[in-house]
């Protein structure tokens, strides 16, 4: 958002050590948000970490009960623990909170009222209405990468009334934030140099490998995470687009989510509708390689707040079918997202 803007808001990030935090600073930071100061916040065991902000040096603060006054947005960006004990205290504190984990609106979802939003999606599928009456800020939901691909995609193949999607997601390690990152960097070098492997995050086998399933020692399991996203995406959804099967593989890489889509256009036939759906997706703040462009890729998608996709394909042996190849930097698409709702509510207050 450019700057300019006449009123500043105090903006604090719960679980600024974590990579989403980390990647929450720097987006703000980048779009310019209209923030008088950024107040990073973790665990004790974090606190006094130097790190900086806009630019100038800070430290990261011990999570306490006062943490949240004068805030006006308060991330949660951490553990879904942090989330679960500390959003009332921000929200009686009077801060709009803007959830990244997932924990306020999964656990008691009617008490929290809180709202989940796409802005991107917006002209198509807005966020549901909050509920009336109240005195205190509203609580917002920020979806996950792999829920805001699948909402995205539903959203776009919906224009040319799909007979079915199939999409398979390919999540990075550092959707177990740094420990997933730590842990497949371990098992590469171990398993080039012929040492037992680290298993504390996986229970598996992740480095030169897929994955199905996590081991039994995993928590959360592979089939856990799909559950999840699966609930989200209906909930998002909410039958006013078509609801993708997914399906997730563990991939061997540090970051970017990417994923495969298959749809079924019969009876139109997938000649007309592919220029269509291409539209359909720019017009949902998707990239899609122009004639010519190289697929995108984990590595060139670093860094880039938007799903990229390749030119869309007819599968060569089905009448009708589509295949769709994408790729999005699942912390920065998932930072952007959270950032554009401040951005949305900043604007409507200045109105």
């Amino acid at each position: 958002m450019p700057s300019g803007h006449g009123i500043l808001h105090r903006v604090a990030i719960v679980g600024a050590s974590s990579l989403l935090g980390k990647e929450l600073k720097q987006v703000l930071e980048d779009r310019n948000f209209p923030a008088s100061d950024i107040i990073l916040l973790d665990e004790s065991v974090m606190a006094g970490t130097l790190t900086e902000a806009a630019g100038e040096p800070t430290f990261i603060r011990a999570l306490e009960e006062d943490s949240f006054e004068g805030a006006r947005f308060v991330f949660f960006a951490g553990t879904s623990a942090d989330a679960e004990r500390n959003w009332r205290t921000a929200q009686l504190a009077r801060a709009t909170v803007i959830d990244l984990t997932g924990a306020v609106s999964a656990s008691k979802p009617d008490e929290t009222g809180a709202v989940a939003w796409i802005p991107s999606l917006a002209s198509v599928l807005p966020p549901s209405r909050p509920a009336p009456g109240g005195s205190l800020p509203m609580v917002y939901s920020s979806p996950a990468a792999p829920v805001i691909i699948a909402c995205t995609l539903a959203a776009g193949l919906a224009t040319v009334q799909p007979q079915r999607i199939a999409l398979l997601l390919f999540p990075p390690v550092s959707d177990r934030d740094q420990a997933g990152i730590e842990e497949l960097e371990s098992q590469t070098a171990s398993l080039l140099s012929f040492r037992e492997i680290d298993r504390a995050v996986f229970d598996e086998q992740v480095a030169f490998n897929l994955l199905a399933r996590y081991g039994e020692g995993s928590k959360p399991r592979l089939e856990d995470v799909r559950a999840a996203v699966v609930r989200e995406v209906a909930r998002y959804l909410g039958g006013r687009a078509p609801m993708p099967a997914i399906q997730l593989v563990q991939a061997p890489v540090f970051y970017g989510y990417a994923f495969a889509a298959y749809t079924d256009l019969a009876p139109l036939g997938p000649s007309g509708p592919l220029a269509q759906l291409e539209t359909a997706f720019a017009n949902v703040g998707v990239k899609v390689a122009a004639s010519g462009d190289p697929s995108p890729t984990n590595v060139s998608v670093a860094g880039e707040g938007e799903i990229h996709l390749a030119r869309i394909e007819p599968d060569p042996g089905v009448e009708g079918g589509a295949w769709i190849w994408g790729v999005a930097d699942n912390l920065r698409l998932a930072a952007t997202n959270a950032v554009r709702i401040a951005e949305e509510l900043v604007a409507k207050s200045s109105n």
